[in-house]
C-alpha cells in the first residue's frame, strides 16, 4: 500500500491532469525506477501491442480478451481494447468499445478521444476497416472520422496538430490509392490528397511501414519498414520525410546502414523507431537473425537526424542474435524491448559474447556512448515487448508476457520516475 501511495503521489505532483497526450518529446532528466509501480491493472491473455496516454486515461490495445484490476480479483471482458486510471491503475468502466481485431497502433486525439489501428473490421457495429476515432469518455465510435483502409492493417499512428499519419501494409485509403503510409485530416478522416511518399518495395509481396515517429516540431517524419525506394529514390527499409508542407518531400538524407542482408525470409527487419525529445536524433531497432561484421540485424542504433547525403550510426548496439520490437526515447535513456537475453553483444550468436550484459527482454542504453545503462528490472521475455512509452511521469512497457520487475503484471506495466 505504501508504494501505491508513494506512486500516486509522484502523478499528482507532476500535475497528470493536465498532462498532454504522451508524444516522442516526453523528456526524462533521470532513468526511471527499476520498481514497477503495483496499482496497474492486467491483460490476462494475449499480447498488448499498442499504449497511448489521453489526460489521465491510459488506453491499451492489442490481441487479448479479457482483463483484471491490480489485485486480478475482477476479471472484465475487454477484447482488444481496454483503458485505465493513470493515476489509481482503476478500469475505465465506461470504456468498452466492440473492436472485432486486433489493435496494433494507438494515438492522443483532441477531445478526450483516441485514434484506432489494426487489424479489425467494425467498431461497434458500424463498418470501420482499420481505423477510428473513439471517445475516452465513453468507447463511442466518433462519426464524423470516417478513414478506412482497402485491406491489410495498420500498424502505426502519429498525430500532430490537425494531421494523422497512418502506416501499414494497405494499398488504400478511402479509395485513394496510398502505399503503405498516409495522411488524413484529423476530424473528418479525409485523405490528404496532395500528401504522397509514392513508397516502393521493389521485389517484395507489398510495401509496408513497420513503425514510423514524427519529430517533436512535426516538420519531419520517419518511416521503417519494407522500403526500397521513397518519391522515386533509393531508401533501404528507412526513409527520412519532410512533412512540414502540403506535399511528402523525401529529404536527402539516407542511410546505407540497412541495406546487408539479414534473415532471407524477411522482406524487412527494423521494426521500432523514436525520436529524441530535442529532435537531434532518432534510435531505430530491429530482427533478423543474422550476427556479424556490417551487420545490422537485432540491434538499436542511433542516427544523427541534422545533415543531408549518406549518415552511418553514431552507434549501434548489439543484442548477439535476439530481436527488439520497440523503442522508447527519453534523452536520460534509450529504452529497447523485445526478447533480447543481452545487450552489448556485438560477437554474440544467440550465446553470451565477450562484454555482454545480462537484460533479458528489456533494457536501456546510454544515448551518448551506446552503451548499456546499469537499469535491469528484467522481464520474462516471451516474444517480445511490443510497446515502450514515455509519459511525464514513468515509462509503460507493454508485451505477452506477466513478469516484469519480479512481479506479476499482466502484459502491461509502468515504471515510475525514480
Amino acid at each position: 500500500m505504501r508504494r501505491r501511495l508513494i506512486a500516486a503521489a509522484v502523478l499528482l505532483a507532476a500535475g497528470i491532469a493536465g498532462i498532454m497526450p504522451a508524444v516522442a518529446d516526453v523528456a526524462h532528466k533521470t532513468v526511471v525506477s527499476s520498481n514497477p509501480v503495483d496499482f496497474t491493472p492486467h491483460a490476462l491473455d494475449g499480447t498488448v501491442r499498442a499504449i497511448a496516454v489521453v489526460g489521465n486515461t491510459v488506453v491499451v490495445g492489442g490481441t487479448f480478451s479479457s482483463v483484471a484490476n491490480d489485485a486480478g480479483n475482477r476479471a472484465l471482458r475487454r477484447p482488444y481494447l481496454f483503458a485505465f486510471d493513470a493515476r489509481s491503475g482503476a478500469l475505465r468502466s465506461t470504456f468498452a468499445p466492440a473492436v472485432d481485431g486486433a489493435v496494433y497502433a494507438l494515438a492522443a486525439g483532441p477531445d478526450n478521444t483516441v485514434y484506432v489501428g489494426g487489424a479489425f473490421r467494425s467498431v461497434n457495429g458500424v463498418r470501420s476497416r482499420g481505423l477510428a476515432r473513439v471517445s475516452v469518455t465513453n468507447g463511442a465510435r466518433v462519426p464524423a472520422f470516417k478513414a478506412e483502409i482497402n485491406w491489410g492493417d495498420v500498424r502505426t499512428l502519429a498525430v500532430h496538430g490537425k494531421r494523422v499519419y497512418a502506416g501499414g501494409p494497405f494499398t488504400a485509403i478511402n479509395g485513394v490509392n496510398r502505399a503503405g503510409l498516409a495522411r488524413l485530416d484529423g476530424l473528418s478522416g479525409k485523405v490528404d490528397t496532395g500528401f504522397d511518399a509514392r513508397l516502393q518495395a521493389t521485389e517484395m509481396a507489398r510495401v509496408r511501414v513497420e513503425d514510423m515517429a514524427l519529430s517533436p516540431d512535426g516538420r519531419r517524419l520517419v518511416a521503417v519498414g519494407a522500403i526500397t525506394h521513397a518519391g522515386g529514390q533509393p531508401r533501404h527499409q528507412l526513409a527520412m520525410l519532410d512533412v512540414s508542407g502540403a506535399k511528402a518531400v523525401v529529404t536527402s538524407w539516407h542511410t546505407d546502414a540497412y541495406r546487408s542482408q539479414c534473415d532471407t525470409s524477411l522482406d524487412t527487419y527494423l521494426r521500432g523507431v523514436d525520436f529524441a525529445p530535442d529532435g537531434s536524433y532518432f534510435v531505430a531497432v530491429t530482427t533478423g537473425a543474422l550476427t556479424g561484421p556490417g551487420k545490422m540485424c537485432d540491434s538499436a542504433a542511433r542516427f544523427e537526424s541534422a545533415g543531408a547525403g549518406a549518415h552511418r550510426p553514431t552507434w549501434v548496439n548489439h543484442t548477439g542474435g535476439n530481436t527488439l520490437f520497440s523503442v522508447s526515447v527519453t534523452g536520460a535513456a534509450v529504452y529497447v524491448g523485445g526478447h533480447q537475453q543481452w545487450l552489448d553483444n556485438p560477437k554474440g550468436k544467440k550465446t553470451k559474447g565477450p562484454g555482454a550484459v545480462d537484460r533479458p527482454g528489456i533494457g536501456a542504453i546510454h544515448p551518448k556512448t551506446g552503451k548499456a545503462l546499469p537499469w535491469n528490472p528484467t522481464r520474462a521475455r516471451g516474444v517480445g515487448a511490443r510497446a515502450i512509452v514515455a509519459t511525464s511521469w514513468g515509462l509503460y512497457v507493454g508485451s505477452d508476457t506477466d513478469k516484469l520487475g519480479g512481479e506479476y503484471h499482466g502484459r502491461i506495466g509502468m515504471f515510475p520516475l525514480a
